[in-house]
């Protein structure tokens, strides 16, 4: 396996790349001036010269290269310099966001933690709460458990989310007065009662993406697993007097999990990137609102390098995927 993940890491790279170019070719396109918002009355001189600071005078294939040294080559010495107090990117030009003038990296790095504590969150609840939905509802199969899951199945993945957040507002913010309708960034947990109001603002945003979450690996897990209660080997199995929640728990889960790890380890990245109108909705100060922030003030380096990550984040857990299925079934070997 390790051969097979050295080769998989070593193919990244030119997929990256081709995915790099197309980013930074299709956004070159969009219009936007990094210097539009400044006043007229700057001199033209001056104007050359913050253009030149901010690298916008350059060829576009200039531009390309320094961006992706930028990116794969300043920004993680910048990292290393942060954490071990070493000084490798000390005189090195970093991506610089064309908004605020503050390197892109930094913004993102105050932004990730609020998109975990929502979104990463949410993540988690919706596949816990899928799998044993899931598990029952193949294994009680017609029954009124099945029925009623595969209807709210349904309807999770049919209502979108700028629907249920604005309901989910509407029911328990202003007519309930139950949970606070805008998410506080600025709330800091150092009490019990702001520990509570931590909690009470993040109910919603947090139950609108479980249900996507939920619904959608509840629908695959219980197709996967009634395609194998079917099989042979589980009438083997329950002939040799095995119980039968080790024949469902263990084998039948097991071989199920093996197309449903694709849906979870894919899902992964829409964390950082699929929470956007969620993030909108609920003023949560995360990746996605920054995303769309930076898309109204044509800040190309801070879109560039978030649709970047979010291709990075793609590929990896593509990977993460197949080696999954080495660990889920013995038979699938890579080496």
């Amino acid at each position: 396996m390790l051969n097979y993940t050295i080769r998989r890491l070593v193919l990244a790279v030119p997929t990256l790349l081709f995915i790099s170019l197309i980013i930074f070719s299709l956004l070159k396109l969009a219009p936007g001036n990094p210097l539009g918002d400044l006043p007229l009355t700057i001199p033209p001189e001056v104007r050359e010269k913050m253009r030149e600071a901010l690298g916008v005078n350059k060829p576009l294939l200039v531009q390309y290269l320094l961006w992706l040294k930028e990116f794969f080559v300043v920004e993680p010495l910048h990292a290393i310099d942060v954490i071990f107090g070493t000084h490798y990117s000390a005189g090195m030009q970093r991506i610089i966001s064309w908004q605020t003038r503050s390197p892109v990296f930094d913004i993102i790095a105050q932004r990730i933690p609020q998109t975990l504590w929502v979104v990463g969150l949410a993540y988690v609840v919706g596949v816990l709460i899928a799998l044993p939905i899931g598990i029952l509802s193949a294994y009680k199969q017609y029954s009124v458990f099945d029925q009623t899951g595969t209807f709210a199945a349904m309807l999770g993945l049919a209502v979108p989310p700028f629907f249920s957040g604005v309901l989910m507002i509407l029911i328990f913010s202003v007519y309930l007065n139950w949970f606070p309708a805008i998410y506080d960034t600025n709330l800091n947990v150092v009490s019990w009662h702001s520990l509570w109001e931590q909690i009470r603002q993040m109910v919603m945003p947090v139950l609108v993406l479980a249900i996507q979450t939920t619904s959608q690996i509840s629908r695959y897990l219980r197709s996967s697993m009634l395609d194998n209660l079917s099989q042979d080997y589980v009438r083997t199995a329950r002939a040799k007097g095995m119980s039968e929640s080790r024949v469902v728990l263990i084998h039948v889960l097991r071989n199920s999990m093996i197309p449903v790890i694709t849906v979870i380890a894919l899902g992964v990245p829409s964390v950082f990137g699929g929470a956007i109108v969620t993030e909108q909705i609920f003023l949560v100060n995360g990746i996605g609102q920054l995303l769309i922030t930076a898309i109204y003030a044509n800040d190309l380096p801070m879109v560039q390098t978030i649709t970047f990550i979010f291709a990075v984040l793609i590929v990896l857990f593509n990977l993460v995927a197949d080696l999954l299925y080495g660990v889920l079934d013995p038979r699938i070997r890579y080496d």
